[in-house]
């Protein structure tokens, strides 16, 4: 059974709107037990920050629960983690962009890369700054986000160990991302046997045979033999206790440690269907809503500009019938909401990356 509570009672609250509350507890939870389970067969789990843009509680708490390594996506995270004294191994999740070679070499310990002009690039900062830079190569195996096509692997890896100022740590692929794709027993089989080929071939260690992310926890749960893999990219899973094919609940995580609130500005009786003559709504496309006479219409004071709004479930018994920019507008149905009062809405990975990205949210501890 999931630990996920019953909401609270009272979800009408007098306080500072919009705000996600972060409950500290249920996170260091999730991410103590997700690193005893993927360590009984051997794997390694770095935390991924990015979901809650590089959060200092988040991140000291994820390293006080023994989680030694820290990715994000954002050099920007990484750059404020890394001042703030947060005692990890810092990863940059995606390839280099060329403008902020400088800021990778300076922040990250450890990044991920597809293009050879950037781990070129890295090598001449590395060496300017008397430093050795640590990259993981990203191998394409059928999400079609980052990677080397695996044809192009010798060519790359012989023209990267002529270069100084860089180590080759691992290498690694991204599943369910971009294209969708599982990562398989198949998919898992075909990079331990590229890392294997590689490791003996080149003579390198590889430490780091980074197979996914949240995606991989069905593959985990079902194979017996990790191979090569000993490393999974976790993000997901910690912060909503689920794993991401299906976003079905790992058994015993939280699944509620993150509740967005917003406050009410408007409350009125109205019409369900607008009318007059229908165009382009604010946000470029043409509405649809369904007949159901008079209904009682409760505005947000927070639009798409605030929260991937159709991330959002709420826990009140009722309906998001839509958006714009800056308000987003319920069917409240049979909850009297008036004009002050609170919602509470559970969130998914999206509505919880641009709540925690926007300025105009306040993040709330407990």
């Amino acid at each position: 059974m999931n630990l996920t509570v019953e909401p609270p009672k009272q979800l009408y609250l007098k306080h500072k709107m919009p705000k996600i509350e972060i409950n500290l507890s249920k996170i260091a939870h999730n991410a103590r037990m997700l690193k005893s389970m993927y360590q009984s067969k051997g794997i390694h789990i770095m935390g991924v920050t990015k979901g809650v843009c590089g959060s200092l509680e988040i991140a000291n708490l994820l390293v006080d629960q023994g989680i030694s390594q820290l990715g994000d996506s954002k050099i920007e995270n990484l750059k404020r983690m890394k001042e703030a004294g947060v005692q990890a191994e810092f990863v940059l999740l995606r390839t280099p962009a060329l403008s902020e070679i400088e800021a990778v070499v300076d922040y990250a310990d450890i990044s991920l890369n597809s293009e050879l002009e950037v781990i070129q690039r890295l090598s001449e900062c590395a060496l300017e700054k008397n430093t050795v830079h640590k990259i993981i190569l990203m191998i394409e195996l059928g999400d079609l986000r980052e990677g080397v096509m695996p044809d192009q692997l010798d060519r790359y890896i012989q023209s990267i160990l002529q270069l100084r100022g860089i180590e080759v740590v691992g290498v690694g692929a991204n599943f369910a991302c971009f294209g969708g794709v599982k990562p398989d027993a198949k998919k898992m089989n075909t990079l331990s046997h590229l890392a294997s080929e590689i490791r003996n071939r080149y003579h390198l260690s590889l430490p780091f045979i980074s197979g996914g992310n949240s995606a991989n926890y069905n593959w985990f749960t079902s194979t017996e033999q990790m191979g090569e893999i000993n490393q999974l990219r976790i993000g997901e899973s910690i912060l909503l206790g689920q794993e991401t094919l299906s976003r079905t609940p790992i058994p015993g995580l939280y699944t509620d440690a993150f509740t967005f609130y917003s406050e009410v500005i408007e409350s009125k009786i109205k019409p369900s269907v607008p009318y007059g003559e229908i165009a382009q709504n604010a946000l470029g496309f043409y509405p649809e809503f369904e007949e159901k006479g008079n209904i009682r219409h409760a505005i947000l004071g927070v639009g798409i500009q605030d929260v991937l709004v159709g991330g959002l479930t709420s826990l009140l018994d009722v309906n998001i019938i839509g958006f714009s920019s800056d308000h987003t507008v319920l069917d409240a149905k049979k909850v009297d909401l008036q004009v002050g009062d609170a919602v509470a809405f559970n969130l998914n990975y999206g509505a919880l990356l641009s709540l925690m990205t926007s300025s105009t949210v306040s993040k709330e501890y407990v």
